[in-house]
């Protein structure tokens, strides 16, 4: 089952969302070589508790860390180290999730470490536009897959491959509700659209095969056939006549 969120759930997920996107978009200034992932992840701790909140990640079945921090072929879940240092050409996926008053914001970025190759700008400027053209696709009414299929609509026809094994989700009093949230599927597919539902919608685009693989840590997930990979991430509520976006990057203060 769904679950739909009231007007006070909302704004609250609306604090939520707004503590995680400007975590995430404070990182961006740690985004430099020489800077390592374990300081990124100290660095978000630090401001999630300053704003009154809990990071989502820290403890969540066991992950290590504050943030997910992905580097260059890893596609979700890299565990920030001391020894993972950003250099230039590197492309770095960063994951924050906020939990503030009992319910959870969750958003992501790729950035790019200094100068890196064309064809990895491209990889990042498809995947972030195939975010924009999935949200465009939800509102009461739709169905899910709608938004599915241009997600991978998109990915595809630039050549990339989209992720299968892991997905978008739901998001509330939990980190991960239902429904789950494919980034590939056919536009009448999945379930009717309702207002005050809640997703995380998130495309995970690759640059060569959308297979991928766990390392024996048992979180990083890296491309199968090692190219790079990118993230971009949402919370968003399903409105009567489109969406809200709650973790408004554009809208980011810290």
């Amino acid at each position: 089952m769904i679950p739909m969120k009231s007007p006070g759930d909302i704004k609250r997920m609306r604090q939520s969302g707004r503590i995680a996107a400007d975590v995430l978009m404070a990182l961006e200034d740690r985004v430099r070589p020489g800077v390592t992932t374990a300081e990124m992840d100290r660095t978000a701790h630090d401001l999630i508790v300053k704003a009154g909140g809990d990071p989502s990640f820290l403890g969540y079945g066991g992950f290590p860390a504050s943030i997910c921090a992905s580097l260059n072929e890893q596609v979700v879940h890299g565990i920030p180290s001391d020894d993972c240092v950003l250099r230039d050409g590197d492309i770095i996926s960063v994951d924050v999730g906020v939990l503030y008053k009992g319910f959870h914001g969750d958003n992501a970025r790729t950035y790019a470490v200094g100068t890196v190759a064309p064809e990895t700008t491209e990889l990042l400027k498809v995947t972030r536009e195939c975010l924009s053209l999935g949200l465009a696709e939800v509102r009461a009414g739709a169905q899910l897959g709608a938004m599915s299929h241009a997600v991978q609509a998109h990915a595809e026809e630039h050549g990339f491959g989209v992720v299968r094994q892991f997905a978008g989700h739901g998001i509330g009093e939990r980190l991960h509700e239902e429904p789950h949230v494919p980034n590939y599927g056919k536009p009448n597919d999945g379930p009717e659209l309702r207002a005050g539902m809640a997703l995380a919608i998130e495309p995970m685009i690759n640059a060569g095969t959308h297979r991928v693989r766990t390392l024996d840590d048992g979180w990083t997930v890296v491309t199968a056939d090692g190219r790079p990979s990118a993230h971009f991430e949402h919370t968003v509520v399903v409105l009567s006549d489109g969406v809200e976006i709650l973790t408004n990057w554009d809208a980011a203060t810290t």
